[in-house]
């Protein structure tokens, strides 16, 4: 019997020296306060905005081809490479075009011989006949081979238009000045007429190209205001509605508007990413509270931001959210006015976790 006693009393002991071993949890008072940056909640004249999605785009684009056949004797440029107007792009090279010049130049040269020879036969029966040594008809028949001769030369120099006109398709200049965005072909590759050899594009200026729902679509009106969104630059920039497009026909329900981007950047490339916020002078403002979308934490289908307790800890609440506009979310209802949020911690947040900013 005793001995079992001392039994349960050794357990007891263990049970309560491993106990002691342990390092209680720790209080909200002892926990490492989180530093962080806040901001308030303001009200904000934020519009009745359209949202809608799409890419940048140049205004001007050119895959540009030839009219003459030939072999690509020299591809002078490189994808992305910055070209200026007038620039030799593709040197192609054809035999018949070539042979074609030699006999323009051939009869060039006969042509001129005609002519100076039937001008001097002209003044000479012209002298002849003011001295009387020269009928009329004498003259007007070396008159008339002048007159042929001229014609002739002139011909022989329209010949030489035409053929220099079909060597500016062998050497395919740039149009305007911007950036090769993809070539085509290499040396020796036949060229063909209408197929591209060269893209290029003008960095001068970019439009966005976007979709918008058809819901949205009567309110949209040329020339209304826009803010354009780079998410992957974290840039904004201003924006006017410069065209409309009112059918839907191949474009599935979606409406396409493009939009003159305002002093682009040398960093806005064609094709990069945009969310656009449309205003029109007629759309109800309204005074909302805005937030910026970094300091949003998601869960599930739950969205929320950080507010500080009245004793500096930190607390999610969850909001419901309205319109995105450029980096900011537009906040229904969860936050109030001049309420202090977090945008961003050097640690770890949770509920109750002590803060200093």
């Amino acid at each position: 019997m005793k001995q079992i006693n001392y039994t349960i009393i050794s357990i007891v002991l263990v049970a309560v020296l491993a106990a002691c071993g342990k390092e209680a949890p720790k209080s909200a008072e002892e926990l490492t306060a989180v530093a962080v940056k806040t901001s308030k909640s303001t009200p904000q004249e934020a519009a009745n905005y359209i949202s809608a999605s799409g890419k940048l785009a140049a205004v001007k684009s050119a895959n540009i081809s030839t009219r003459m056949m030939g072999h690509v004797s020299q591809l002078n440029v490189t994808m992305g490479q910055m070209v200026k107007k007038g620039d030799i792009l593709v040197n192609i090279s054809n035999t018949d075009l070539l042979a074609k010049k030699s006999q323009v130049e051939a009869g060039i040269a006969q042509a001129t011989t005609a002519f100076e020879n039937a001008k001097k036969d002209h003044e000479r029966f012209k002298k002849l006949h003011e001295q009387k040594s020269a009928s009329d008809k004498e003259l007007e028949n070396v008159t008339m081979q002048y007159e042929m001769a001229k014609a002739g030369l002139a011909q022989a120099n329209e010949m030489k238009k035409e053929v220099q006109a079909q060597f500016a398709y062998l050497n395919i200049q740039a149009p305007f000045s911007g950036r090769v965005i993809n070539t085509f072909v290499k040396e020796g590759d036949m060229a063909n007429p209408g197929h591209p050899l060269v893209s290029i594009e003008s960095t001068e200026a970019l439009d966005a190209i976007v979709m918008v729902s058809e819901e949205d679509i009567e309110a949209v009106k040329k020339g209304m205001e826009a803010r354009v969104y780079l998410k992957s630059l974290e840039t904004e920039a201003k924006g006017t509605v410069s065209e409309v497009s009112y059918s839907s026909k191949n474009t599935g329900g979606q409406y396409i508007v493009k939009i003159s981007v305002e002093n682009p950047t040398d960093k806005m490339l064609s094709g990069m990413f945009v969310n656009v916020q449309l205003k029109g002078n007629d759309m109800v403002e309204n005074n909302n509270l805005l937030i910026p979308e970094s300091a949003i934490i998601s869960n599930g289908q739950l969205q929320g931001i950080y507010t500080i307790s009245d004793d500096n800890k930190a607390i999610l609440r969850w909001l419901r959210l309205g319109k995105k506009i450029g980096g900011e979310v537009e906040v229904l209802s969860g936050l109030s006015p001049n309420e202090l949020y977090i945008i961003e911690a050097k640690g770890k947040l949770f509920n109750g976790v002590p803060v200093t900013y």
